[in-house]
């Protein structure tokens, strides 16, 4: 019992750590506390972060197999605290000015990310939809947290129903594979599923698991509660949403599908590749006549999620390899992007319209230009590090013998180049209007200053990545 839990000792000391600053906030100054909770929760993540990512070797398994902590699971976890950690100090010094900060908002996040730790290191389907749920049900509450807004109270409200669509699937596709598998354990799973030998009723159970995921990832077409819960949630939140929780989610994906069907490639990899086409298209259409940033922003990670998705598609270890490369850099495109967001104001109120950053080149000619080296490195060009992480996922696909796959890839690409330009465009030659203003936050400008300055040494950032991502993609390819 003591070995299983030290398997599981930072979810532990994070989760006792939730439960005795959430008492101790009950019964103290509350919301006052709330500035330094922030602070002492994203230190505490970070720390574990560290730990995870530099005490961890080999692979051991927990409860019976329940949980399991390999390369891949550490790289996940290192991804995921980190990027929380990061987006909730990013975040603090505009929801204190809007009157948004509340002590319950740190350690709601913290217990989303115990739940998205769990995820990744699911070595069951009992202990994934616990993980789920845990991330879930925290993301509900922190979707709806500024209570005087119908419009946050609605993405609140739409994330919960659709949620609770889609660990409905996931739960009835995980039924039908207990009954057809005889077990949850996914090293049960993949030995039933061997040499292809994948019964019509487990077939049905993967088709109803990849459903309840792929409304986790927002892929097409499970993807309708993405735009209004981007746009209605504080930035902050719209932040963490397209964080954190799309390196767990997808996470989990490639962990169920390698760890309990990685004898089945050829069963799913075709529905997989199908909801990567879908999303790469519609995600870079939609975001086309897209007016408000946070909305466009939700366009873009429908289809970012559908170029990871290639990397999963493939089915190999090279294909893991760069769906972790892809997330890496698509966590960290996006904490630059959203810093920049942040910043925009006019007259104490967010800016989140296009067209309010007519000439701002002009005004801001630094952070127009960091700005738009965070939108090179989005719409993949290179030398940016976004064109690094297509070109793994794209070169997975051809070595996987879906050329085909990688075309698509590259014309859903160039389609979504435009509306990332589209916005440079407004930036360097658009009309003259009402000026927005910009924020002048030390802790906001570090992060979009450090998120423009990693796109642009895209190349020396990679090969580090690579080596890494290397290590975990073999501990999960069997």
């Amino acid at each position: 019992m003591q070995a299983d839990l030290s398997v599981i000792l930072p979810e532990i000391i994070l989760a006792i750590y939730v439960m005795a600053a959430l008492i101790g906030a009950v019964y103290t100054a509350k919301d006052k506390l709330a500035p330094m909770l922030v602070w002492v929760t994203a230190a505490l993540m970070a720390v574990l972060g560290v730990w995870i990512g530099t005490s961890g070797s080999g692979t051991t398994e927990a409860f019976g197999g329940m949980i399991v902590d390999d390369a891949f699971s550490r790289f996940a976890k290192v991804a995921i605290l980190l990027s929380a950690a990061a987006v909730m100090v990013m975040g603090q010094d505009y929801m204190s000015k809007r009157g948004m900060l509340r002590f319950e908002y740190p350690l709601l996040v913290a217990l989303s990310a115990i739940g998205m730790m769990v995820m990744v290191s699911a070595g069951d389907l009992m202990a994934l939809y616990m993980g789920l749920e845990l991330q879930s049900l925290a993301l509900y509450v922190v979707a709806a947290l500024r209570r005087d807004s119908i419009k946050s109270t609605e993405a609140g409200l739409k994330y919960f129903v659709l949620g609770a669509l889609s660990s409905g699937l996931l739960l009835y596709g995980a039924s039908l594979v207990y009954g057809f598998a005889g077990t949850t354990l996914f090293s049960g799973i993949i030995e039933v599923a061997q040499h292809g030998e994948v019964t019509l009723g487990l077939l049905f159970g993967i088709v109803f698991l990849i459903s309840g995921l792929a409304f986790k990832v927002s892929a097409v077409p499970f993807h309708m509660w993405t735009p209004d819960v981007y746009e209605g949630a504080p930035t902050p939140v719209t932040a963490f949403f397209a964080s954190a929780p799309k390196v767990a989610a997808m996470g989990l994906f490639a962990r169920v599908m390698h760890d309990a069907f990685g004898h089945a490639v050829a069963d799913w990899s075709q529905i997989v590749a199908l909801l990567a086409v879908l999303s790469m298209f519609l995600g870079g259409v939609a975001a086309i006549g897209q007016t408000d940033l946070k909305r466009l922003m939700a366009y873009s990670s429908i289809a970012h999620m559908g170029y990871a998705l290639i990397g999963l598609a493939a089915g190999t270890e090279l294909g893991i390899q760069a769906l972790l490369i892809y997330m890496s850099i698509y966590v960290a495109m996006n904490i630059g992007t959203f810093a920049f967001i942040m910043m925009l104001h006019r007259d104490g109120k967010p800016v989140t319209d296009i067209r309010a950053l007519n000439q701002y080149a002009k005004r801001e000619p630094g952070r127009a230009l960091g700005m738009l080296v965070l939108l090179f490195s989005l719409a993949g060009v290179p030398p940016m590090l976004g064109f690094f992480g297509k070109f793994f996922v794209l070169r997975a696909a051809v070595e996987a013998d879906m050329a085909w796959l990688a075309i698509a890839g590259v014309i859903a690409s160039v389609i979504g180049a435009y509306y990332y330009l589209r916005i440079v465009f407004f930036m360097y030659f658009g009309s003259e209007g009402v000026e927005v203003e910009t924020a002048r936050s030390p802790v906001l400008l570090a992060f979009f200053s450090a998120g423009a300055a990693l796109m642009l040494i895209g190349v020396i950032s990679t090969f580090g990545l690579e080596g890494a991502a290397a290590t975990a993609a073999a501990m999960l390819v069997h």
